[in-house]
């Protein structure tokens, strides 16, 4: 919008006209910077960010457009970009990505932050499983089931202490992602930004599928609980952090990876379809596209 600015006829108006201005001015920043980006007509395009992990990139999900980041074309921030009327979609997310990574390099790949600017509508943040070790924990439950089968091996390791170290690894990532989050405001303070959380990976029932899936019986319900309250973090970071947080786990919940192959959007170990082990393959980043926009569709600022 532009504003005929005429000196001297505002200078008449005197104390009270020029406080009025001011008071509309601020009005309609107010709403201009309110108004859901995808909203905006007469041309205007729509910035979308999405910065995140390897739930983000889409490693092996075809068309693979970035072999670093093992990033596709088809993961859930290029499809909703494809389904945003008018939208210019920056995808810096990469496998591998860390919180850190959202200011330091990834290899040859700058800082994600870098990709946010004040021109961006919305940004997309899924971060926090490789902060708590979401690979390692994968192959160290994986290691531990032949020991007891039946059982729990792997929730007692974690316990060993006395207290479950998954638990606190969340907890400690929770202030890093708050970072994450104050930095996106600072960097885009008029955008929408959605925190996005991880889908669901094990059967919500708690029940297990060994062999297919190498874990022990009993760690099934640990390790689906364990997804839980990362979720639940991120929820809480993102509802304390001014964003908007977008539910995966609900929408994904009997796809998991011990469905048969046709029915899961979440491969196994051993992926059947073309995604990384225990990563969502194409419908998987479908589900979530579709999550992402389900929350794009409410008005700003709901939780």
């Amino acid at each position: 919008m532009q504003h005929d600015v005429r000196t001297g006829r505002t200078a008449r108006r005197g104390r009270k006209g020029v406080t009025l201005l001011a008071a509309l001015g601020s009005c309609v920043l107010l709403a201009a910077s309110a108004a859901p980006a995808a909203a905006h007509g007469g041309g205007y395009a729509t910035s979308y960010v999405a910065l995140g992990d390897s739930y983000t990139s889409g490693p092996l999900v075809p068309r693979q457009v970035d072999a670093y980041c093992a990033r596709s074309d088809h993961n859930y921030p290029s499809v909703v970009a494809g389904r945003l009327r008018a939208a210019v979609l920056e995808d810096v997310s990469c496998s591998g990505a860390t919180t850190e990574n959202m200011w330091k390099p990834q290899g040859t790949k700058s800082p994600q932050l870098d990709a946010v600017g004040r021109n961006s509508d919305i940004v997309s943040v899924q971060i926090g499983g490789n902060d708590i070790g979401f690979g390692s924990i994968i192959g160290t439950c994986a290691q531990l089931a032949p020991q007891d089968p039946t059982g729990n091996p792997c929730q007692r390791h974690y316990g060993a202490s006395g207290v479950d170290e998954l638990t606190l690894a969340i907890a400690r990532t929770g202030p890093k992602v708050a970072r994450v989050l104050r930095a996106v405001h600072e960097r885009a303070p008029h955008a929408r930004v959605l925190v996005v959380g991880y889908p669901d990976l094990l059967p919500d029932d708690g029940s297990g599928c060994a062999p297919s899936v190498p874990f022990a019986t009993r760690d099934f319900a640990y390790l689906r609980d364990t997804g839980k309250r990362l979720n639940l973090m991120l929820r809480l970071v993102a509802r304390w952090g001014g964003a908007e947080y977008v539910d995966t786990y609900g929408p994904t919940v009997g796809h998991d990876m011990c469905k048969p192959t046709a029915q899961r959007w979440i491969e196994p170990l051993q992926p059947a379809s073309p995604a990384a082990p225990a990563h969502p393959n194409a419908k998987g980043e479908e589900a979530m596209a579709g999550a992402v926009l389900e929350r794009l569709s409410h008005r700003h600022g709901g939780h």
